[in-house]
């Protein structure tokens, strides 16, 4: 019997070797690691007659006992697409894929809603996810969210009279660019900025990854208030654009937009008002009309849309309330891991602002997070493995505020508190503008280390 070789024993790792022992293959496992949640896993994979290797590295020689029988290997998130040694392994004939690659062809007799972007789709994940389950479809959501994609290929294996409607999935360039076989019934792009360009290399290729998922897409939705996608709108033969600007020319191009009576219109007949949508900012207009859109497109009506969105409460860590210091409000933005998506939340919540930032830099244009920093923060505090790095770009934007540089997040926080008393604020924004990797394993543990930390000081 051939082997599939998996790499990485994170959620995907273990999620797609399950799903693959469950198909019939025979599977080992590679990863790097010998820690304790490896080693858990180890054992439980094992027992369920999975081959479980740590302390792998990602060279050629790891294979060759295996070479001869290997069919497959398959790639978690982490790992970059053109390693050298999974070119090698290309070279001998082997089918390179991702954890998602996987998923798609376990489930692909279901409609796929597909939504990437480089901000925003986590809520449009569950905004959309939320909708059609309140309105009674069956739409698991999965994917770049923190249910990998093969777990829920693995359940709908295992109970097939659990027959969702559709799925709701979040793809996450790294996951695109290993799975390009997949062809949604639906496919969402949010917007389009500089991100992960020291894994991608340019901002053509990083485009042109996103583009391909929607290219494949049979219904394709896009947001027209974004710049990079607007100016590329005529390359596109066949698309629905959504925009939460209004103007004439928005209507004219869009197949959902906003009055200026906050309706939400399609074409030119109004669907319902959004004057009790409860998420904050511009962005999250775009986010409603992305999810609409997608929502009519499967036959939802205006009613039950509009009375799904009046009681959504949000995504966890991203512009999350978290409670008051006194008449402060305090929000965990812990998802904004780029200078784009934290430049949105600097507009969306109440001015003046405290900010706290920090982690491992990113490479990308800083310029709107910085005008955004001097028009609307009052001080800043800098933590983790970047502060030094944003303290000089802070510094060259002429600041005024107050800097405060610190090592760890709970000192970051204990000056926040300290600056809540003395600059009489109105928001305190816990908002990295960075990656996670410097401290935590991702942006919810570190946004929950944040929740935890400010707890003892919220008053509401």
């Amino acid at each position: 019997m051939f082997s599939t070789a998996v790499l990485g024993l994170g959620r995907s790792g273990a999620g797609a070797a399950r799903l693959l022992k469950k198909q019939g293959h025979r599977v080992i496992v590679f990863d790097q690691c010998k820690g304790p949640d490896q080693k858990r896993l180890s054992i439980e994979l094992s027992k369920t007659g999975i081959e479980v290797f740590l302390g792998q590295t990602l060279e050629i020689e790891t294979f060759k006992p295996w070479i001869s029988q290997l069919e497959t290997v398959v790639i978690s998130p982490a790992i970059p697409w053109n390693h050298p040694t999974l070119n090698e392994l290309r070279e001998l004939g082997i089918i390179v894929k991702g954890e998602v690659a996987i998923a798609w062809e376990a489930t692909r007799q279901y409609p796929w809603i597909g939504i990437t972007g480089t901000n925003g789709k986590t809520t449009v994940t569950y905004l959309l996810n939320h909708i059609l389950t309140e309105n009674g479809l069956k739409a698991p959501l999965a994917g770049n969210v923190g249910y990998a994609a093969s777990e829920l290929a693995l359940e709908l294996l295992k109970h097939p009279s659990k027959k969702p409607d559709c799925l709701v999935i979040e793809l996450s360039s790294y996951q695109i660019e290993a799975a390009q076989g997949i062809a949604p019934e639906i496919g969402i792009w949010t917007n389009l900025t500089p991100d992960h360009l020291e894994r991608h290399g340019s901002i053509e290729q990083y485009r042109q990854i996103k583009r391909g998922l929607i290219e494949r897409s049979k219904i394709k939705i896009l947001n027209g208030d974004d710049p990079d996608l607007s100016n590329n709108q005529k390359n596109w033969d066949k698309g629905l654009w959504i925009s939460s600007k209004g103007g004439k020319d928005d209507k004219e191009k869009s197949e959902l937009w906003i009055d200026k009576n906050e309706m939400v219109m399609e074409r030119d007949q109004p669907l319902f008002s959004i004057s009790t949508f409860q998420l904050l900012g511009q962005h999250n207009l775009q986010n409603l009309l992305l999810a609409t859109c997608a929502a009519r497109q499967l036959g939802l009506a205006p009613e039950g849309i509009k009375r799904s969105l009046n009681n959504f409460k949000g995504v966890p860590h991203r512009l999350e309330r978290v409670g008051q210091i006194k008449e402060i409000n305090v929000f965990n933005d812990s998802k904004a891991t780029n200078f784009e998506a934290a430049s949105v939340g600097l507009d969306a919540i109440e001015k003046p602002l405290i900010v706290i930032a920090g982690g491992r830099l990113k490479s990308g244009c800083s310029g709107d997070w910085l005008k955004r920093i001097n028009k609307h923060a009052c001080s800043i505090i800098l933590f983790g493995e970047g502060a030094y790095a944003l303290k000089n770009l802070i510094d060259k934007s002429k600041f005024i505020g107050k800097v405060h540089l610190c090592h760890t997040l709970k000192q970051a926080v204990k000056i926040a508190v300290e600056e809540c008393k003395s600059q009489n604020p109105k928001s305190l924004l816990f908002s990295p503008a960075c990656a996670s990797f410097d401290q935590y394993k991702d942006f919810e543990e570190r946004g929950n280390h944040f929740k935890s930390l400010i707890k003892p000081f919220i008053t509401e």
